[in-house]
């Protein structure tokens, strides 16, 4: 019988190809579209956390015990009393030269959390007061690392992540200590603070060290007196002019962009406090003003057009000589 054998010469077949070269078989070995996201997310991660800066305590500064029974803010309490103004400035010069207090109190909030020693914190004012304060001591933590800047702007992403949005170097890219355990300023007001708490004046008590932030207060929050503390905080930042002003020749009144930014936070607990309304930020804003002014704000809520200032990013700092 006479063999036939191939042509040599002739290319094979699609079916020989893919015999020969499994890994042309596009059914069997093309990645899927979940696949494909999957690992872009992981390498965006990756490349999200290569970018990172962790804000490491002091280690010669930690406590030879925990604190007991419970966590204090004296040390928090001590530092802004010593260097912050009544209107909220920090005189960070000052403040870079003998960080001790500010060290040790770091350190505490480091080892120590709500999640890691639940022991510590019995109560939701207790957990609250301790992530309003940790997150205030992490920014006056933060802005010594980086210091001198003129504003948090300044604390810019690594250089291949160019694109991220401004003031992502300092929020998301820097990375304090809480009870052991990294996290962003971001996602700490994000994921902890606004999410288990539902407290929308806590945006009248954290300080980003920034010109348009509530004044930082020249005491530390506390849990025994939280829901005074933060009721007084809210009040000073609407009675300030920066924050809302009323002008009558533009027929618009002037909020702060914190009320922009926040504002299903503040409407959201209004819905929950007040069932069955449907509020416009205004309602929220007149549960805290003076009664005349409430009733101004009232007359004119309907006429007047609402108008957010731009945010003052500049750092909130008092000079040594002032």
């Amino acid at each position: 019988m006479n063999e036939q054998h191939p042509n040599p010469s002739s290319p094979p077949s699609r079916a020989a190809r893919s015999a020969a070269h499994p890994s042309s078989r596009p059914e069997l070995y093309r990645w899927s579209a979940a696949t494909r996201a999957a690992v872009w997310s992981l390498l965006a991660a990756a490349l999200l956390a290569a970018g990172c800066t962790t804000i490491a305590p002091v280690e010669n500064m930690a406590p030879s015990s925990a604190p007991a029974p419970v966590f204090t803010h004296e040390l928090l309490g001590d530092v802004l009393n010593r260097y912050v103004d009544d209107a909220g400035r920090v005189n960070y010069t000052a403040l870079r030269r003998d960080p001790a207090e500010l060290e040790r109190y770091y350190c505490l909030v480091s080892l120590y959390s709500p999640e890691s020693h639940p022991e510590l914190f019995p109560t939701e004012q207790s957990r609250l007061a301790y992530w309003i304060n940790g997150y205030n001591a992490a920014v006056l933590k933060t802005v010594l690392h980086h210091y001198p800047i003129s504003s948090v702007s300044d604390v810019e992403p690594p250089f291949f992540l160019f694109f991220m949005p401004q003031n992502s170097g300092f929020f998301y890219f820097q990375r304090p200590i809480f009870g052991g355990e990294s996290t962003s300023l971001y996602d700490l007001e994000k994921d902890i603070i606004r999410k288990r708490f539902g407290e929308p004046r806590i945006h009248f008590a954290l300080n980003c060290a920034s010109g348009g932030c509530p004044h930082l207060p020249n005491t530390a929050f506390s849990s025994e007196h939280l829901e005074e503390e933060l009721d007084r905080e809210t009040r000073k930042f609407l009675a300030e002019e920066r924050n809302l002003r009323i002008a009558h020749e533009e027929q618009a009144i002037y909020l702060s962009s914190l009320l922009s930014w926040y504002e299903e936070d503040y409407l959201d607990w209004y819905r929950r406090e007040f069932l069955g309304s449907e509020p416009g930020i205004l309602d929220y804003v007149r549960l805290y003003l003076t009664e005349s002014r409430a009733q101004e704000i009232a007359r004119l809520a309907d006429s007047y057009q609402i108008r957010f200032t731009p945010y003052d990013w500049r750092l909130n700092e008092r000079l040594a000589a002032e």
